[in-house]
């Protein structure tokens, strides 16, 4: 089966050079403050698409478990190490092209900083609709093509591209902004319905984050949040989608984290659980086991 090109972060050091060092604060603290805002208040079972070296994660701790899901091994291999041997956390390597688990599995899902790197996000988002339960909550985050940065720079004819159009633009390779009308668009064919749409980064400029207190910044942002729900014109869009009423809950058994899995190949569930990897009886696909990540990836052949 092919699927759209993957940007792949293995063996990167993004969580430290990006994060960590890279004068990332401010935008850090402004999505804790957005996520706050829109998870719910509880839940039993979160997945979270892209989760790297697991930034995020501690801000789900509402949830019972959280499957950390990132296409890199050496990602989760650092979320490994930051949060600790936990029975609440499962690893999971895996394309979101092509989602390794039973239809309609998850209360909750969340998407954060990820969507950009989707060449064919109507694609990916569609994988994230077959497994959530109806009524289920997905947290979507998007670069947002119709910035107002951005809109400056076609006015000036400093940019080829126009923001005002709906398709994505690929400003570097595998790196996409979006239009807030087409991500809306794309959500309801799927049968989400929009609950609330924020606004973040509001202040990301340079020259502010080197003369403004960090906590300043994240203050007026924080006020300005709101806003999204009338207009989107800052860089970073947060949006709480519900699934509807109809489809299915997927029927598992909670303690066992392999009836959660099907064959991403052909579909097939459940797995045969061979020790060292997971079997599909119907395709004969082997997909790997080791050091607490179930790997679902289709890797060259060496």
């Amino acid at each position: 089966m092919t699927t759209p090109p993957i940007c792949d972060y293995e063996g990167s050091d993004y969580q430290t050079s990006f994060w960590d060092r890279g004068g990332r604060e401010y935008e850090d603290r402004a999505e804790a403050i957005a996520l706050r805002r829109l998870l719910p208040a509880s839940g039993r079972l979160l997945l979270e698409l892209g989760a790297g070296a697991g930034r995020n994660t501690p801000r789900y701790r509402n949830f019972e478990r959280i499957v950390l899901l990132d296409y890199s091994r050496t990602q989760l291999e650092q979320a490994q190490r930051r949060l600790g041997a936990s029975d609440a956390y499962i690893y999971v390597a895996a394309d979101v092209y092509r989602l390794p688990f039973v239809d309609g599995l998850f209360d909750a899902a969340t998407m954060i900083r990820v969507l950009h790197h989707m060449a064919d996000a109507p694609k990916a988002l569609e994988q994230v609709r077959n497994c959530l339960q109806p009524n289920g909550i997905f947290i979507l985050e998007y670069a947002n093509k119709l910035n107002l940065k951005a809109i400056a720079r076609y006015w000036l004819g400093k940019q080829a591209w126009n923001p005002f159009t709906l398709e994505p633009v690929e400003f570097v390779k595998l790196n996409f902004d979006f239009h807030p009308k087409a991500i809306r668009q794309w959500l309801a064919e799927l049968g989400f319905a929009v609950r609330r749409t924020l606004t973040l980064s509001h202040f990301r400029v340079g020259a502010l984050k080197r003369t403004v207190p960090t906590r300043v910044l994240v203050f007026f942002d924080s006020l300005l949040q709101w806003t999204g729900a009338f207009i989107q014109m800052a860089p970073s869009v947060f949006v709480k989608a519900q699934l509807a009423k109809q489809g299915i809950v997927a029927q598992v058994e909670r303690e066992n984290v392999l009836s959660y899995f099907k064959c991403p190949n052909c579909g097939h569930h459940p797995l045969e659980d061979r020790a060292s990897y997971l079997e599909c009886s119907r395709c004969k696909k082997r997909w790997g086991v080791a050091e607490g990540i179930y790997d679902f990836r289709e890797l060259p052949a060496s």
